[in-house]
């Protein structure tokens, strides 16, 4: 029977920075995974280039039915540390918009880092090995690990730090078994559903938009007082990029969303101007100058977007203030429901999960169940889209590696 201190389960950014933490401080640490590889969502995070961080990061940034629960972490291991321990590997990198910092190369940067600190601080990894078992101990835990070469093999373990993710991807290996580790303990689990997903349209809506897939363009998406300006991308199946998927970790099936597609422009006065300077311009070409050339297009047809019908004539001309400025309103206030979202398949994260009510903020541990210790994205705290929850996962596991 293999014997160790600290056993890890789940070899994403939360587990492998809490196996580097705790073996450096002399414990026998062992890490192991389903998967084939570790990290994998760091390597494809980031379009390839992982967002790895975020300069701003702060408790502000993060969801949670506790939101105080995740000051500790973060203030113990900062933005700041983690960019340190880049610069220390000579990984290049560069800030992108509103403090996100992404490699210049590629992702695989980062995971080859962290399996170097985990090899020369003394950590074990064993990948494609699953869990069949996992019972408390007087000293800790027992637990029966799975490898499809070694068979079934018993391990004890002092502390077990569960870092096994969401159900955020599940073509990746993503599962609930982390929740059904806490609640196998008497920890509550708390609603979870995708966090940081595109949003889906009903059919007749998102028949009427169809011709705009794949247009792009800067908004100011609202949900109730949360607003976030970013791009928003027209898709097949409704709305993504940064915008929509901000908003969706808000969102809840029933809620309205509010969108202001031109949100720096008085869109009002500037088609009274251009009326003013050539009212035989077509209503469609003056707004192909603010919008893109296929949104301008529906909206100059009316019907949708907000605009109950299609203006009268087609030149600007033809068109009275209260006309330009219903069209200036539907530009500015879209106002719509969405059917749904594309649910765990394409979400980022998973909103909710293990309730912190049940862990100390210090260490990650369970406060009814010595030894057991929860981290990364199986916690109920979720950040924005940015590089904060991989954030979250360094502070997270940081903190559960200077005490497990």
């Amino acid at each position: 029977m293999m014997q160790v201190d600290v056993l890890i389960l789940g070899a994403g950014a939360a587990g492998m920075m809490a196996a580097i933490e705790a073996a450096r401080r002399g414990r026998r640490v062992l890490v192991i995974d389903h998967a084939k590889a570790p990290g994998e969502k760091i390597r494809i995070s980031g379009g390839g280039r992982c967002n790895f961080t975020n300069v701003h990061a702060s408790p502000k940034h993060f969801l949670s039915d506790n939101p105080g629960f995740c000051i500790s972490a973060l203030k113990r291991y900062t933005a700041a540390d983690f960019t340190a321990l880049v610069e220390r590997y000579g990984i290049a990198y560069h800030e992108k918009a509103l403090g996100q910092l992404f490699c210049d190369g590629s992702a695989k940067e980062i995971v080859a880092m962290l399996l170097s600190e985990m090899r020369d601080a003394g950590a074990e990894l064993r990948l494609e090995t699953s869990v069949e078992r996992i019972e408390k101990t007087e000293d800790g835990f027992s637990v029966v690990l799975v490898h499809p070469a070694r068979g079934s093999e018993p391990v004890t373990a002092r502390s077990l730090v569960i870092a096994t993710g969401g159900k955020s991807i599940p073509k990746m290996g993503a599962t609930g078994f982390g929740y059904d580790v806490a609640r196998q303990f008497g920890l509550a689990v708390t609603e979870t559903r995708p966090g940081l997903v595109p949003l889906t349209l009903d059919p007749p809506t998102l028949e009427r938009l169809a011709p705009l897939s794949g247009v792009s363009i800067e908004a100011v998406v609202s949900h109730g007082r949360t607003r976030f300006a970013e791009a928003l991308l027209f898709t097949h199946r409704g709305l993504s990029g940064p915008a929509m998927l901000q908003i969706s970790s808000f969102w809840k099936e029933g809620d309205e969303i509010a969108v202001s597609l031109l949100p720096s422009i008085d869109v009002f006065d500037a088609l009274r101007k251009a009326r003013a300077a050539n009212g035989r311009q077509a209503l469609q070409t003056a707004l192909a100058a603010l919008l893109p050339k296929r949104l301008a297009q529906l909206v100059a047809e009316g019907g949708t977007m907000g605009l109950a019908a299609r203006p009268p004539g087609s030149n600007l001309a033809d068109q009275s203030d209260k006309v330009l400025k219903a069209v200036a309103d539907a530009i500015g206030s879209w106002c719509f429901k969405p059917a749904g979202s594309e649910g765990y398949r394409t979400a980022e994260v998973t909103l909710g999960g293990v309730d912190t009510n049940a862990l100390h903020s210090r260490t990650m541990e369970a406060k009814g169940v010595a030894g057991l210790y929860f981290i990364g994205e199986v916690v109920d705290v979720t950040g924005w889209l940015g590089g904060y929850n991989f954030q979250w996962a360094w502070s997270s596991g940081w903190s559960a590696g200077q005490a497990a």
